[in-house]
């Protein structure tokens, strides 16, 4: 396999009349540089014919990769598909309608030259209705404050990595968003740059209000990952023991109560919420051994998809 300096990973989905362009882009921003490079487009299931045009591209350019799923599968798997092909020393992913600006490319570069083992593009003038913006402002808000992630925009996809970054993460579902706080968890460091964002061109936004939804629910999954994936004892063992506590306290009170009155407690809802808390408290806690011991058997992420065809891959 080749080695270059940088590798651009491109997912995209009936993106055909923007192929093009973003490719003139990339060369003509990169080149001057005096960096190898090598563009991989990974197209998720594209009804139109985007593929078509990957190959038209990688004839003129063997620097040009791609790589067609049967159907849709997911950004995610995407860009894992792509992270796994990259060989360069410098990862950057962008999106293929043209809202990600190329001109950007040299100083993703020089940041991670500076340093930074990831860089997030952040679009703080966005060209995107209210009803986008504002819940990913609220979004972007709250995933920084529970993963410990200081950057604005963990949904922008113009982003740079070092390469040991993507070998060494696993994305899969809708943690392509968190790419960032999965990164900062392994200890990698993390910064971030003002990027320019155009208004779309070309289609549509493949992006509804699901995945707002979606995001919220893995951002639970995030926050286990980088904090408990380890250590899950720490979670579900805490949780059981107050819950234990709660409900032996409140079961101790009643016989106590029982005691000195002699009144009847079986009828009583406090009882039912003791004895719940103490079962709920002992499965917890059974939860908790049991990923310890999960977590002490290896075992490998199968890929989410399915490649119907490729070119100019090795």
């Amino acid at each position: 396999m080749n080695r270059y300096d940088v590798s651009f990973v491109i997912p995209l989905k009936n993106e055909a009349e923007s192929l093009e362009t973003l490719y003139r882009g990339i060369v003509e921003n990169t080149t001057p540089l005096g960096l190898s490079f090598e563009i991989i487009f990974i197209d998720d299931g594209s009804t139109d014919n985007s593929f078509d045009i990957i190959k038209e591209l990688h004839k003129r350019d063997s620097r040009v990769r791609g790589v067609r799923f049967r159907r849709n599968f997911g950004k995610s798997s995407a860009l894992s598909a792509g992270f796994k092909l990259a060989s360069g020393d410098i990862v950057i992913t962008m999106d293929a309608d043209l809202q990600d600006d190329p001109v950007e490319i040299p100083r993703f570069i020089e940041m991670i030259n500076k340093g930074y083992d990831v860089v997030s593009g952040w679009k703080k003038v966005r060209h995107d209705p209210p009803g986008k913006t504002l819940p990913s402002r609220l979004f972007n808000k709250l995933t920084s404050i529970a993963t410990g992630v200081k950057i604005h925009d963990f949904n922008c996809g113009f982003k740079a990595y070092r390469n040991e970054v993507v070998k060494s993460i696993e994305i899969y579902g809708e943690l392509h968003r968190y790419i960032p706080a999965l990164a900062y968890g392994k200890g990698f460091s993390v910064g971030e740059i003002v990027v320019t964002h155009h208004p779309r061109k070309y289609g549509r936004s493949k992006y509804g209000l699901e995945r707002l939804f979606k995001g919220f629910l893995d951002l639970f999954t995030v926050v286990f990952l980088t904090r408990f994936l380890r250590r899950p004892m720490h979670i579900f063992g805490t949780t059981g023991i107050l819950l234990f506590i709660i409900g032996f306290i409140i079961n101790l009170y009643l016989v106590i109560y029982k005691l000195l009155t002699g009144a009847l407690i079986g009828n009583r809802p406090l009882l039912t919420l003791g004895v719940l808390c103490m079962i709920l408290g002992i499965q917890s806690l059974s939860t908790g051994l049991l990923g310890e011991m999960i977590n002490n058997i290896s075992y490998g992420q199968k890929e989410e998809y399915s490649i119907l065809e490729e070119v100019g891959i090795e």
